[in-house]
């Protein structure tokens, strides 16, 4: 704890407006963050903390047949999707639709979409666009407070909703970063559906996430534990769990400067899988949030 101090201090700093930490080990062994430059320290850069990369898992494909090509949507997750398919710079070409194309795909489902002719006057030519966001927009969320996501403790908040040193996109402005030691057990804190993992990452790693675990709640909402121990993730992706169930360990992967679990409810908004507040069911031995005006 005395190396993750100076670190919950920095992180609930108001003041902190720096896109780089810089983290350094004096002669005592304290491990210390700063968002001023020492020498020799490390440089840590900050990026959006939430990345998932579905875009092998949303997609198009075409299907050629007498009559013309039929553009074909594909979901391979295990969670619905919204996606909107936008036609441009079409020639030689009819059924163009006048708007995109919006629609909400169950998992692991695929729709035809559009079907266009040719004209018969030239080479046909179109371009296509599609957009997609994890979750089905017409959600409502059922449950606003969570039981604590873990085992063990107490432990401490070092961040929360709002926090202006890495809370503040859409993605994780609701967010909770709770340090614990490496290896703490994490688990689920409603029941759902693994929709997504990721378990081999090492260190900072190339994904900003870390190991993670993303759950569909029967709500439709979603809950994601971030930054996981590597090689820990308990589940695999379309397995079905229930509230308390182990998930993984805590660990320190992807974009962490200390051991914690980054613990955010989201839904799908406006084409944007974006976070939603919720609280605790029970309190945190944490440190006053800082970021929204908490006096130390």
């Amino acid at each position: 704890m005395r190396a993750l101090l100076p670190l919950t201090l920095l992180l609930a700093s108001p003041l902190l407006l720096a896109s780089n930490i810089y983290k350094y080990t004096d002669a005592n062994g304290v491990t210390t963050y700063t968002d001023r430059k020492v020498e020799g320290a490390e440089v840590i850069v900050f990026r959006d903390a939430m990345v998932e990369n579905v875009d092998r898992e949303v997609y198009v494909t075409k299907q050629r047949h007498a009559g013309g090509e039929t553009l074909i949507v594909h979901n391979d997750l295990f969670a619905p999707v919204e996606v909107r398919l936008s036609i441009s710079n079409a020639r030689n070409v009819t059924g163009v639709p006048a708007a995109p194309i919006n629609w909400v795909l169950p998992p692991r489902q695929q729709i035809r979409l559009v079907t266009l002719q040719p004209t018969g006057d030239g080479e046909p030519h179109y371009d296509y666009r599609l957009e997609h966001a994890l979750g089905d927009p017409r959600a409502q969320q059922t449950l606003t407070h969570y039981p604590l996501p873990w085992r063990g403790g107490p432990f401490r908040m070092t961040q929360g909703p709002g926090g202006r040193y890495s809370h503040t996109g859409p993605k994780g402005r609701y967010a909770f970063d709770i340090a614990m030691p490496v290896g703490t057990p994490i688990v689920a804190a409603r029941a759902g559906q693994v929709v997504k993992i990721e378990n081999n990452q090492t260190g900072r790693g190339t994904n900003p996430s870390g190991n993670f675990v993303r759950l569909l709640h029967d709500d439709g909402t979603m809950g994601v534990y971030l930054h996981l121990k590597r090689g820990s993730v308990q589940v695999s992706e379309g397995q079905r769990v229930h509230p308390g169930q182990l998930l993984a360990l805590s660990g320190n992967t992807g974009n962490s400067t200390g051991p914690h679990l980054h613990f955010v409810v989201q839904k799908n908004v406006g084409l944007q899988t974006v976070s939603i507040p919720f609280e605790f069911a029970q309190p945190v031995d944490s440190l006053p949030n800082f970021a929204i005006g908490g006096e130390p």
